[in-house]
């Protein structure tokens, strides 16, 4: 298995424009390509927008979704990866013909889609049909796997995808900067945005405090470390509708060390160099083989009650 090439991006992604968000995609594809990544990957619905989703109808929402892979946008995809000879991997809404809604992310090179992701745990509108299956394939002799933004919060969805083989896992999200029950958490003031060359130290602190950068930090490079995989973390930076985002994309080791992150209050791409010998060497190797799954098999299978409540959302019922 040889080195891979791979860089995260972030950007100031426009709700519902999917033509501006493509001209992005584009442009930064090209400019990567030509800097030697091989692989490139964007945000949660990078290609539709993702916020504006709470206050659609079913019916605009389905209005938005596109069939994959023969819909417009993954076929822009496609050729944007064939233009620029490079694998890339965005999101959007997805429809079938049954006019269920997925909020998807797609892998696509120049000669069509590699693999899909349906987020497994949705709550961004009630009309979201959540996926129900991992996703593990294959890139430059790679096994690669893909949970977006929530599902990555739920640990055994990325035990079980590091269990089936990745050794990378795209992490697409459109989080922080939002009200939780967590210390410190809370939106962050669009002013400071609108600001931010006047006053970029006042954006950063909050960007990189409880309400971002900091919380990311407890949790994210634990996932990397605990199962020996390297996180491939993107998240869009400035006005996502009325809510401002922090960007902060990131590549991790599977030490749980940050190889290169976004730093820019703009937007902004990094690229890292991923090599085989720092998957044996690290800890989560060696964890999951002292696994004994005879101890709780039966407890982490137990049937419950799921339940997910996000305070900000004002979806329409």
């Amino acid at each position: 298995m040889q080195n891979i090439i791979v860089a995260s991006v972030q950007f100031e992604c426009h709700n519902g424009v999917k033509d501006y968000n493509l001209q992005v995609i584009d442009r930064i594809a090209g400019e990567a390509s030509r800097q030697g990544v091989q692989v490139i990957s964007f945000h949660e619905c990078s290609v539709s927008g993702y916020t504006f989703a709470r206050k659609l109808t079913k019916e605009q929402l389905v209005e938005v979704a596109e069939f994959i892979p023969h819909g417009k946008s993954t076929q822009e995809l496609i050729g944007i990866a064939a233009r620029h000879n490079i694998t890339l991997l965005a999101g959007l809404f997805e429809k079938d013909l049954q006019d269920n809604v997925y909020n998807s992310y797609v892998c696509v090179n120049g000669n069509g889609v590699i693999a899909k992701h349906r987020k497994l745990h949705t709550f961004i509108s009630p009309y979201l049909t959540p996926g129900n299956s991992y996703t593990t394939f294959e890139l430059h002799g790679w096994k690669c796997g893909i949970l977006i933004c929530y599902d990555n919060n739920i640990v055994e969805n990325v035990r079980a995808t590091a269990l089936l083989g990745a050794q990378i896992i795209f992490m697409p999200h459109v989080t922080m900067c939002t009200p939780s029950s967590r210390p410190g958490a809370g939106f962050v003031d669009p002013q400071l945005w609108i600001n931010r060359e006047l006053n970029p130290e006042a954006l950063r602190a909050e960007f990189d405090g409880l309400k971002g950068r900091e919380w990311l930090m407890r949790w994210l490079p634990a996932r990397a470390y605990d199962n020996g995989v390297y996180v491939v973390f993107s998240n869009p930076i400035g006005m996502d509708e009325d809510q401002l985002k922090n960007g902060c994309s990131m590549i991790l080791d599977p030490f749980g060390g940050i190889l290169v992150e976004c730093r820019k209050l703009g937007d902004d791409w990094v690229k890292a160099t991923l090599t085989p010998d720092a998957l044996t060497k690290a800890g989560g190797n060696r964890y999951i083989k002292a696994r004994r799954p005879d101890l709780y098999r039966n407890i982490i299978g137990q049937e419950h009650r799921t339940e997910l409540k996000v305070s900000w959302l004002n979806t329409q019922e």
